[in-house]
């Protein structure tokens, strides 16, 4: 049986095919840096080996699973070369595996992974169902007839695949030291629909997504009346969301869902209008609605005496704002306090106006510096030059996390796409 070394294993997308592969019946080991990510714990969790990076990791017969954002001189890739072991990049790998099912692949700037996640549990109520998402976790499902993955735009690499369903959530500009304007964005979107094998859901009431050309259908879901699935009369309250669905301007079927935002109104949709398309009944989808629990780092709660702590991935200017409306929803009454850590220096320098905008709609806003990235780990930027547009905020370091308890009963939401849990958990150590 064939070893399968992931060079890279505790990234999100890594970590969660190597739990696929393990619980297909694979051997799976792999290496990666020794700091801590939360993606692991699935890993040792199965007893997967992760062992530090060494070329002696290497061996003959193996297949080397590469992470993307790990250059062709890497050590392990350099004596994989040498030793003529065959290393296949992650989203290569991945292009090749869903060829053996029914595949829907959810793309977007935004909500990628909780889509998916959404996606793959209603659609398990119905067939057994193997996913991949963002945010480290995957499962292999036996007897799976359908597989649904998450797949990222940047720098192109959803082209490794050719899915039979593609949801497109919305096209924005994002991963700018890579693209180049909303256009090239566009580009690859469009190169994209053109390898859809069945059908492409996506959002009408994204005006890019109106103009994509596809050889299959284009079935349009949203907010307007102009879409084949629209939301309308929602009954927004602190349990989550309330809406009917009409498919074509005729009533479908009304759905609640335990979720907050027009942004979750809007990824159910997307599910909704892909089973109906499947001819998966309205009863079985809300049923899978009623029981599911959401994916890590999307609005993740933590209750500490009267303070609530949301862990979230939010790290886009249109995340902040989406996750603030959600805390808006869901708590009405207490203060919302952000804890914001930007990720990347190209981003952050990128979207600056947008971020002090989007982070403005907290009543209370705290910046820890930015965060670095495997491709970059300096800028001409530092925290201070947000904070510099967002008037009343503070900069935020773990040695003065307690300057966070001069509020009380409020809503904190920590977010960002690096390694900001690190202040969520020094927060919570003094409120013990």
């Amino acid at each position: 049986m064939t070893l399968y070394h992931f060079t890279g294993i505790k990234g999100s997308g890594m970590s969660s095919l190597a739990q696929i592969l393990f619980d297909s019946g694979e051997k799976v080991q792999g290496s990666d840096i020794e700091k801590h990510f939360f993606t692991e714990e699935p890993l040792h969790e199965r007893g997967i080996r992760v062992l530090p990076f060494d070329a002696n990791n290497i061996e003959e017969g193996m297949t080397v699973i590469a992470g993307n954002a790990f250059p062709d001189d890497h050590v392990e890739l350099v004596r994989a070369k040498e030793l003529g072991v065959e290393v296949i990049r992650y989203h290569e790998f991945l292009g090749n595996y869903l060829e053996k099912y029914t595949s829907v692949a959810i793309t977007g700037a935004h909500g990628k992974t909780s889509t998916t996640g959404l996606m793959a549990h209603v659609l398990a109520g119905n067939e057994p169902t193997s996913y991949l998402i963002g945010d480290g976790t995957g499962r292999g499902a036996v007897d799976a007839k359908n597989f649904v993955m998450e797949a990222c735009e940047y720098r192109r690499h959803f082209l490794a695949y050719h899915p039979d369903y593609a949801v497109m959530l919305n096209i924005d500009f994002d991963h700018p030291d890579y693209y180049t304007s909303i256009d090239d964005v566009f580009s690859a979107f469009q190169e994209m629909a053109l390898q859809v094998k069945k059908a492409i859901i996506a959002c009408g009431d994204d005006e890019n997504l109106q103009r994509i050309q596809a050889n299959v259908p284009v079935v349009y879901y949203g907010f307007g009346s102009e879409n084949d699935f629209e939301a309308r009369n929602l009954e927004k309250d602190t349990t989550g969301t309330t809406f009917d669905v009409f498919v074509r301007n005729e009533f479908y079927s009304q759905f609640h869902i335990p979720l907050f935002g027009d942004h979750n109104v809007l990824n159910t949709l997307a599910v909704i209008s892909l089973c109906e398309y499947e001819g998966i009944p309205a009863t079985m989808i809300q049923e899978q609605l009623n029981s599911y629990h959401g994916v890590k780092r999307r609005f993740s709660e933590t209750i500490k005496g009267e303070q609530i702590l949301i862990d979230d991935y939010a790290h886009h200017p249109t995340e902040i704002r989406a996750t603030i409306q959600s805390a808006r929803q869901k708590y009405p009454n207490r203060e919302v306090v952000a804890v914001f850590q930007p990720h990347t220096f190209s981003r952050t320098k990128a979207f600056l106006e947008n971020f002090a905008e989007s982070l403005s709609g907290a009543d209370c806003v705290y910046l820890c510096d930015i965060f670095g990235s495997a491709r970059e780990n300096a800028g001409e930027l530092t925290i201070e030059d947000l904070a510099a547009l967002i008037p009343g905020s503070h900069i935020l370091r773990t040695e003065n996390i307690e300057d966070l308890k001069a509020h009380e009963e409020a809503v904190f939401l920590f977010m960002g796409a690096g390694d900001i849990g690190k202040f969520q958990k020094a927060f919570e150590e003094v409120l013990v």
